[in-house]
């Protein structure tokens, strides 16, 4: 399985591509690691790679996906890019902005409601169209007092990232 890990100003790819034992194969970004990893104590690693050893200690921040990382030299923080802290960082993307006159999908799923109609005036706050990805149902909402100018989707209809599903004016 492969995950983003955020470092600072930087994102990798890493895949752990093989383990047995304390042998590790991993993948960052294109290239490959072949890692002796012990943990020492609970958060505590100890890492041989290329005859050099390294002491890495990880402290777990609030969610779960977030840690702080101290090495020998010095201290980071780090942050682990799933699926779903995708998913609710795209999702910040697919909703309407004041201006804006399309309301898109920030990632593919599926179509469960859309509660208005064509030529419908609608009001800030009011639900859009409902979208179901990754077992999660999102409510887009009206930023502004609009008009529904066209629906370009139906109920149960599936949409790809990014995909228009709402027109405004």
């Amino acid at each position: 399985m492969a995950y983003e890990i955020k470092l600072e100003h930087r994102t990798a790819r890493i895949e752990l591509l093989n383990r047995a034992g304390s042998k590790v194969l991993l993948a960052v970004d294109d290239r490959k690691y072949e890692l002796d990893v012990v943990m020492v104590e609970k958060g505590v690693y100890s890492i041989l790679y290329d005859g050099q050893s390294y002491n890495i200690e990880l402290i777990e921040g609030d969610s779960g996906k977030e840690y702080i990382v101290n090495t020998n030299a010095r201290s980071f923080n780090a942050e682990i890019i799933d699926a779903e802290s995708k998913y609710l960082e795209n999702r910040m993307l697919g909703t309407e902005h004041e201006g804006e006159n399309e309301i898109s999908s920030p990632m593919p799923g599926k179509v469960i409601k859309i509660p208005v109609s064509e030529g419908e005036s609608v009001t800030a706050g009011q639900t859009l169209i409902v979208v179901e990805a990754m077992k999660m149902q999102s409510e887009f909402k009206a930023t502004a007092d609009r008009v529904v100018k066209a629906i370009l989707v139906k109920e149960g209809d599936t949409v790809n990232s990014h995909q228009v599903m709402l027109k405004l004016e």
